[in-house]
């Protein structure tokens, strides 16, 4: 294991991906040498936007929706409660891959790109109170009554498992890297980059990108669950990483393989993010992939924190932006 705190080995990452790759995309790696020249450093911008369904969740919840379809060839359906791309991801896997029915919980509050897209794959929206109590309750809920399986959004092996792919392909396409760029939320992402990243390089940093009111780092410091309770979303624009505490299963990875010095970036920067990358790249990327993009180019911590990187990998991590509210134009 590369973990004591997880299941998973580099081999399970690996037959993961021969699993699910025949129905994702292998993302590519841009470039930039304007950005590179700002930043005094190479960066390689892993574009998961490009994704099925525009995000990096397809991958995980693909995983994990095969692995229970495996385990179960008569699986009921499937639940999930959602920020919003966590859904689209479930959704299109269920309706497009598995087969099986599908409900997705996701708060009042989600843009209704997003909305759209999770009905459009197929699933059924169920709509919940703005918080992480209302979503799991709502989403409890429906698996009691139904029957169905619940596939959690980062809580999950396979769906960790699955989303470690994005590091697989991510060291693959670009060798010996200093450090990998991480936007975390409940940290189904960025343990799973972490652990593959560990296996295949360990000398390379994986660096969490957090939005302000998050406060991962005294957490990762103290290797101590220090948020208040019950658990709630932070305020900012980034609703792909609102959720505030790790999750019971991805934090004892983060304090175990990722950096305790996190980055934490306001609204303002992501919205700079995106903009610059808009601008510069030709790439819509919504907001939590704009985090990264500014720990990267426009926050000062990323030197001040990590002095000496060379080559850095940036994980653009969505794109499904409403293009109707692009924060920038308000």
């Amino acid at each position: 294991m590369i973990s004591k705190f997880a299941p998973i080995s580099l081999g399970d990452i690996e037959q993961a991906y021969s699993r699910i790759s025949p129905h994702i995309h292998k993302t590519q790696i841009l470039s930039s040498d304007t950005f590179n020249n700002l930043a005094h450093k190479e960066l390689f911008f892993k574009c998961e936007n490009f994704q099925k369904t525009g995000a990096f969740k397809a991958r995980g919840a693909l995983n994990a929706i095969l692995r229970a379809k495996t385990q179960d060839p008569l699986l009921p359906g499937i639940v999930t409660h959602s920020s919003g791309n966590h859904g689209q991801a479930v959704s299109w896997a269920c309706g497009q891959i598995a087969r099986v029915p599908c409900s997705v919980v996701v708060p009042k509050e989600t843009p209704e790109v997003k909305c759209n897209a999770i009905k459009g794959y197929g699933a059924e929206l169920v709509l919940c109170e703005n918080s992480p109590t209302s979503r799991m309750e709502t989403c409890q809920g429906i698996s009691e009554d139904r029957k169905f399986k619940i596939i959690h959004p980062y809580d999950d092996y396979d769906v960790i498992c699955g989303n470690s792919t994005i590091a697989l392909e991510l060291h693959e396409q670009v060798p010996n890297l200093d450090a990998i760029l991480v936007p975390v939320s409940g940290g189904g992402m960025t343990s799973a980059i972490a652990l593959a990243t560990k296996a295949i390089n360990p000398r390379c940093k994986v660096i969490a990108i957090e939005p302000e009111g998050k406060n991962l780092g005294p957490c990762l410091k103290a290797k101590s669950r220090l948020w208040s309770n019950p658990p709630q979303f932070v305020n900012t624009i980034a609703e792909g990483i609102k959720t505030q505490q790790a999750g019971k299963l991805t934090f004892p990875i983060l304090c175990d393989l990722v950096e305790e010095e996190v980055i934490t970036i306001s609204d303002q920067e992501m919205i700079a993010g995106m903009k610059l990358v808009a601008e510069r790249m030709k790439l819509v990327i919504e907001a939590a992939a704009g985090a990264a993009v500014a720990a990267a180019l426009i926050s000062p911590q990323l030197d001040q924190k990590f002095p000496g990187l060379s080559k850095v990998g940036v994980i653009l991590c969505g794109g499904n932006l409403d293009l109707n509210k692009i924060p920038w134009m308000k």
